[in-house]
């Protein structure tokens, strides 16, 4: 027997989904994370659902290792080498202010001072013909300072790098030559090939930032299950939504940045597939113990952009866009100036909430849904561990006191300020640009997500939420359905007047090359790859562009080929802005070709219907009022489900409140017709 397994390793759990190549059967199960040796957590949840690793026929893994680097700024010291002249360009960064009222906004600091960049003579003009030779003996001083100050990392970025890499590759040798694999070197060339000078030096910092972290910890990820027995490689999740095994991510560990969480944007996907063209859209929200994360698909696809901002820093590569904040099931709740608040700050894993009974005090989202009675303490993730309920009455009685309220409606609050935070997370990737949430459907995932899905769906008048199968171990499933994915770039300056067709289908057809090249170094057979292209446009004039599709590599030698892409960017243009000028000149700036290899899916059978026993019936709180609710297991349902109801499976709790009406389809998904 052979098995493809996924985990998805989250702050305060690590989920693992195993399935069966030959069944076709599925398991899912969570262990705490182990954050002081992520592997010990890993190797925990594998536990729970086989004993001998070297069954794995196909695995892959999500990481935060690099975001959380980012996030508590604990990454590697970085040198960052630039052109004669262009030391400023990461400190002055752009002049627009993100948030325009805000009297106390600061740019975002840089992950380099100042005193740690280092210029290099030599020049390309913008066609990347050499100007003045590479100042060599700059570069080798650079490495000498690298050496000397224990840098842990250089980044180079210079001029017009992304036309012609020449220089940029002789500093890469030089450096390399003279420190060696103790430090990382990075050229921004490799990291993103595109224009836009601030913004290819932000994302080469953060690579170098977060670089040596991701490799240590991949590197560790692999020994150990060498160790363990494991034969196959180890895949990465990467931010695009695609996978590439650890060899390849170790060299752009970058790639790696938004692992985790795209997982389930990628199971959203396949949800889509599987619901049928009925529901081509959907909002993908994961609720976990610590974050809230917002996706969107939109006609079946994944919602990728060619760049984005994080943590204020620009990052150019297909990227998920995806929105988080600080909302889980261990949000802490707190009193600040008489008022109640939830968030951001999170009891983690240890201690984790009052209920977990690991000496946590304060209370959480998650406490607030024992005391509500939305929980079942005897079976918490499927049993995993028994909750206790006094513990979690009492961090919350402790609030309501300071506050002057009854706990049981300081509970309900609570959950409700949770609920608001986390509709308004979706409305900033909806509504904020122009995208009407009542048009998709709900997916929700994580452990705590279908908890919560109904009531911040009557937030935002969507009508249906969609429950997947284990819903907490989500991520990781959605993992076992994603491909493959290697991105190329090149720049490709041309106004419409002079585009030569052929010239840019040559190019097209050498990425392509090149992509295939990429998919057979990653093991995909030939007979499973494809490629994707598209190309950047933008209106004579305009600063930003929008990404079009193109049918094929060969399409811009066909005839016609100039008006059709041009009516496709108006058409893409009044979708994202509103309007178009059909009659204004095109400019061409960047091409992009995806390979995409794809593997057997690990859509799981139809679920097998067990016995259920009577239900338990409990006092459930809703709207202040104690109503009495049956708790049942997921795997025993079938047909219709009329709210109010607790339904509790091995990864989450789904919570159907009064007047709504669920069913389970054939694929074992629960549908949740909400009502207002």
């Amino acid at each position: 027997m052979t098995y493809r397994v996924a985990m998805d390793i989250g702050g305060t759990f690590t989920d693992v989904v195993c399935y069966d190549d030959t069944s076709g059967a599925v398991v899912a199960a969570k262990a705490p994370s182990t954050p002081d040796d992520l592997a010990e957590g890993v190797f925990a949840a594998l536990g729970r659902v086989m004993a001998d690793p070297a069954q794995i026929s196909f695995f892959v893994h999500g990481t935060t290792q690099g975001l959380n680097t980012l996030l508590e700024r604990k990454g590697a010291r970085v040198l960052l080498l630039t052109g004669a002249g262009a030391r400023d360009v990461y400190q002055i960064a752009r002049g627009n202010r993100d948030r325009m009222f805000d009297l106390r906004y600061r740019k975002p600091a840089p992950l380099v001072p100042r005193a740690d960049v280092m210029e290099a003579g030599g020049r390309l003009d913008w066609r990347g013909a050499e100007l003045t030779p590479l100042d060599e003996h700059a570069v080798r001083q650079a490495a000498r300072r690298a050496r000397t100050e224990g840098f842990d990392a250089v980044a180079v970025c210079l001029l017009f790098s992304y036309v012609n890499p020449a220089h940029e590759r002789r500093a890469g040798q030089i450096l390399t030559e003279e420190l060696g694999d103790d430090v990382l070197i990075v050229l921004s060339h490799q990291v993103a090939r595109e224009w836009r000078e601030y913004e290819r030096t932000s994302t080469t910092v953060l690579e170098a930032y977060t670089g040596p972290v991701v490799r240590r910890y991949l590197a560790g990820i692999q020994h150990r299950f060498r160790e363990r027995g494991l034969t196959v490689p180890v895949h990465v999740m990467q931010s695009s939504g695609g996978l590439v095994n650890a060899g390849y991510a170790m060299r752009r560990p970058l790639q790696t940045l938004l692992s985790g969480p795209v997982g389930g944007t990628m199971g959203s996907v396949a949800v889509s597939r599987l619901l049928g063209a009925g529901n081509p859209h959907a909002i993908c929200v994961d609720m976990g113990g610590t974050s809230f994360d917002v996706s969107l698909v939109v006609g079946g696809r994944p919602d990728v952009s060619a760049e984005a901002r994080i943590e204020g820093h620009p990052v150019l590569m297909p990227i998920v866009n995806l929105h988080t904040i600080g909302a889980g099931g261990g949000s802490l709740a707190y009193s600040e100036a008489g008022a109640l608040r939830v968030g951001p700050e999170s009891a983690g894993a240890v201690p984790g909430p009052a209920c977990y009974g690991r000496g946590g005090t304060r209370p959480t989202v998650t406490d607030a849904n024992v005391v509500l009675g939305r929980v079942d303490p005897a079976w918490f993730a499927g049993g995993l561990m028994e909750l206790d309920v006094r513990a979690a009455g009492t961090a919350v009685a402790a609030l309501a006191g300071e506050l002057g309220l009854d706990p049981l409606a300081l509970a309900e609050g609570v959950c409700d300020v949770a609920n608001a935070k986390m509709a308004q997370a979706i409305r900033t990737l909806t509504v904020e640009h122009g995208v009407e949430p009542r048009e998709f459907a709900l997916v929700a995932f994580g452990g705590a997500g279908p908890m919560h899905a109904v009531f911040i769906a009557r937030e935002l008048g969507i009508s249906e939420v969609v429950v997947p199968r284990f819903p907490g171990a989500f991520s990781a499933w959605g993992m076992l359905e994603a491909d493959v994915r290697r991105d190329l770039t090149h720049p490709f300056f041309r106004p419409q007047d002079d585009l030569d067709g052929a010239e840019m289908a040559a190019r097209l057809a050498t990425l392509q090359t090149e992509a295939l090249d990429a998919l057979d170094h990653q093991g995909v057979p030939q007979d499973r790859r494809r490629v994707e292209h598209a190309v950047d446009m933008r209106y004579e004039g305009q600063d930003y562009t929008l990404t079009i599709p193109l049918t094929g590599a060969g399409e811009p030698a066909a005839p016609g080929f100039l008006d059709a892409v041009a009516a496709r960017y108006a058409d893409a243009h009044t979708g994202r802005y509103g309007h178009a000028t059909p009659e204004a000149p095109v400019e061409f700036v960047t091409l992009r070709s995806a390979g995409f290899g794809s593997f057997p899916g690990a859509t799981a059978r139809s679920p097998e219907r067990t016995a259920a026993g009577p239900p338990a019936v409990r006092d459930v709180i809703f709207n202040g009022v104690a109503h009495r609710t049956p708790v049942l297991r997921r795997a025993g349902l079938s047909g219709e489900l009329a709210g109010p109801a607790v339904v509790v499976e091995e990864t989450a709790t789904t919570v159907i409140p009064p007047g709504c009406l669920a069913t389970v389809d054939d694929n074992g998904f629960l549908i949740i017709k909400v009502t207002s």
